[in-house]
């Protein structure tokens, strides 16, 4: 790997991209929401069986202004490629119209969901942390707006502060993080009342706590503990909760983790399945297609070994999977092969 990997060519990104959207499927992931970064033509390579992965559902960038997380041009004037494709459409943005703009862009290259950022994150530059806000009230109505009048539904990068607000009172589709959102009470009601999700991202937080510079360190010790009070919060309000990693090419294959990490938090194990299964096909509006065992939806199942209602790390551990289907398709098959039984015997 070369420095920062800024030397790498772009053919092989995309070559170390398609690993792990095969490693999620092995993992029992039939359907993966990206975040921010990945090209449209992954999701065709799946669609055309050019490799083998789940469902994708594309953002393409992440939408913020000058200064935000999606900008990529450092204070030194560096414009950086890591975590992104030099030929997508660049997600900085500033004042209503322009953001309007770029929505359609996004639409255009293939974003089946628009992606914007309203504060800083846990990652983010010393000086934009998690409080402090990105667009203003007029900026995240016009995106919202704009993706409503494209048939894209909205997620918002938002961890505390006024800007976690704003995107609430807009109507966002899902809340990415929300770590302080414990800090106003009304807001978890709010969002139960919007149909607006909450998508912890607790394994992103597990990274940065030990891998990571040290202000960014910081603030995530300084998050974890309301992190998780927010959650209890959320659903104690009847906000449904969908499983995110956040991930930037360091959880593919182990996305299970997030689902352990929501059963260490306080949710049952069936709780926890739900934020992986149910609750996140309604979050991205395929309740309809798949996401729980009903006739008529495609039929995707993932087999452990193990009660994981009892063990949620049934789920997580490799060894144990013993098939994974997508639309009735087997692309895992390790079970025992046993003589041929008729129906009813």
């Amino acid at each position: 790997m070369s420095r920062w990997e800024i030397e790498d060519p772009a053919s092989l990104h995309h070559l170390k991209t398609a690993k792990a959207i095969e490693e999620s499927l092995a993992a029992g992931y039939t359907c993966i929401r990206d975040a921010g970064g990945l090209d449209a033509g992954f999701k065709l390579a799946v669609d055309q069986g050019l490799i083998n992965g789940p469902r994708l559902l594309t953002s393409v960038a992440i939408v913020s202004p000058t200064g935000g997380i999606g900008d990529r041009v450092a204070a030194s004037g560096h414009r950086s490629t890591f975590n992104s494709d030099p030929m997508h459409p660049d997600g900085v943005a500033n004042g209503p119209n322009d953001i309007r703009a770029l929505v359609r862009e996004l639409v255009r290259v293939g974003a089946d969901v628009i992606k914007f950022a309203t504060t800083g994150g846990a990652s983010s530059r010393s000086g934009h942390g998690p409080k402090d806000i990105a667009f203003g009230p007029d900026e995240v109505k016009a995106l919202v707006d704009e993706a409503r009048s494209q048939e894209k539904y909205t997620m918002c990068h938002a961890v505390g502060g006024p800007g976690l607000r704003m995107c609430i009172e807009a109507g966002v589709g899902s809340v990415e993080h929300a770590c302080y959102l414990a800090e106003d009470p009304d807001l978890a009601k709010m969002m139960a009342d919007k149909n607006v999700f909450f998508t912890p991202t607790f394994e992103v937080y597990e990274f940065h706590s030990t891998i990571s510079a040290p202000h960014i360190i910081e603030r995530t010790k300084q998050l974890m503990q309301i992190h998780q009070e927010s959650l209890h919060m959320a659903v104690s309000a009847g906000v449904k909760v969908s499983a995110g990693t956040d991930a930037g090419g360091f959880v593919h294959g182990d996305n299970a983790r997030e689902i352990e990490l929501m059963v260490e938090r306080g949710l049952t194990n069936m709780q926890a399945i739900q934020t992986a299964t149910g609750w996140a096909a309604e979050c991205v509006g395929q309740e309809k297609n798949f996401g729980t065992v009903k006739p008529g939806l495609y039929a995707d199942f993932l087999v452990v070994d193990g009660d994981p209602l009892k063990d949620i790390n049934a789920i997580r551990n490799k060894d144990g999977i013993k098939m994974v289907m997508k639309g009735g398709i087997a692309y895992t098959n390790n079970l025992p092969v046993g003589e041929p039984q008729a129906v009813g015997d």
